[in-house]
């Protein structure tokens, strides 16, 4: 069994889509096992986005990232770190067929409607800097 860690950014709050996102999840077999609804603060953004920090575009990331609060999300399925992101679609919106979560709901690039985490190794980095042992329930 994987766990994965998804943000459902502040666009799908924006667009309520935080349930619909969510029930394709449990749909396909995905089973919460932390959730948190939180304001992102700046010193987590930039611990969590700092493979970016030294491009131009990281300030933009920092003000939509802020904008609303988002949702977090620990799932767990076999295989969940690559069917996750088979499902969510390609980072860029634009570029994502019609059927995935960002193909249907995204706008472009940053507006994607949910990160997820891409490597095994990420996801248990991620869901540390997310959850605390206690606030998981495998």
């Amino acid at each position: 069994m994987e766990t994965t860690l998804v943000i459902l950014k502040p666009d799908c709050m924006e667009k309520g889509l935080a349930g619909t996102i969510i029930r394709r999840f449990e749909e396909v077999g995905f089973r919460i096992i932390g959730c948190k609804m939180i304001l992102l603060g700046e010193d987590l953004l930039k611990e969590h986005y700092a493979h970016l920090l030294h491009l131009p575009f990281f300030p933009e990331i920092l003000t939509f990232m802020q904008s609303k609060p988002v949702i977090i999300l620990a799932l767990a399925k076999e295989g969940a770190i690559l069917e996750m992101r088979n499902l969510l679609g390609p980072t860029d919106s634009a570029l994502a067929p019609k059927g995935t979560i960002r193909g249907d709901y995204g706008t472009d690039k940053m507006r994607n409607i949910a990160h997820a985490s891409d490597t095994v190794e990420s996801a248990q980095v991620e869901l540390k800097r997310f959850f605390g042992v206690e606030e998981l329930f495998f």
